[in-house]
């Protein structure tokens, strides 16, 4: 009994040298890793992370600024566009001065009356000024003064008195200029080419009138119409709410 006794602690004891001796050289083998550097190694490299977190910084705040610039320029187109359309409705509408290429219209009496000593016309009437109108119109001219007084879509001409006059303005005296502007050169020289084969000519020379027909120039100034325009038929749209008024 005793024998068996330590036969067992034997095999005990040589179990548990056994398994110590495995996990030392499992040790030896495998040996845990230790961070071996030294303080200024372990600060160039806290240095490091600190700028790469600066940049990151950097980075956020320059897209930051990024955002808020394309919000302005945003903002500021819209602002852009509402003039850019003001411009453009105060051209339609004859408010401003244009220029470009056109032809000149001289309206004067005619010479050979003054020399034979006949009654000079000194006025023009306003249906001769209509037709002359409506021709030039229709041949594509863009824009027109008559007198220096610009022509629009509501300029009214007629007789007041044995007075012709241009939405107010009285044609006291001749000659006068009748400007036109085209919307292109060759179209300033196909309205000039046209108007030297119309018929207003003889019309204003029946008149006592000679009607003279620059050549196509490349800056022909027209001024801006000054009367003001009264709207009629037209009010303000009433605001509303949820679509309700």
């Amino acid at each position: 009994m005793d024998k068996s006794k330590k036969k067992f602690s034997f095999v005990i004891i040589t179990f548990i040298i056994g398994f110590m001796i495995a996990v030392q050289f499992q040790t030896v083998q495998k040996p845990i890793e230790r961070d071996t550097r030294d303080i200024w190694q372990l600060r160039e490299a806290l240095l490091k992370e600190k700028e790469l977190e600066t940049n990151l910084l950097k980075e956020i705040r320059s897209n930051d600024e990024k955002i808020d610039s394309y919000e302005s320029q945003k903002k500021q187109s819209k602002e852009q566009t509402l003039k850019n359309t003001l411009q453009e409705l105060k051209a339609e509408a004859g408010m401003t001065e244009v220029n470009g290429p056109g032809i000149i219209l001289k309206i004067e009496p005619v010479m050979e009356n003054i020399r034979l000593g006949e009654p000079v016309t000194k006025v023009i009437s306003p249906d001769l000024l209509k037709r002359l109108l409506n021709e030039l119109n229709m041949y594509e001219a863009k824009y027109v003064s008559i007198d220096d007084q610009r022509v629009i879509n509501t300029t009214v001409i007629r007789d007041i008195n044995s007075d012709t006059k241009i939405d107010g303005h009285t044609i006291k005296s001749l000659p006068i200029e009748v400007k036109v502007i085209a919307e292109s050169k060759q179209k300033a020289e196909k309205l000039y080419n046209r108007m030297q084969g119309s018929k207003s000519t003889e019309e204003f020379f029946i008149d006592n009138l000679k009607l003279t027909i620059s050549p196509p120039s490349e800056n022909i100034t027209i001024p801006a119409y000054d009367n003001p325009i009264h709207i009629r038929y037209m009010e303000p749209v009433k605001d509303t709410k949820g679509g309700k008024s």
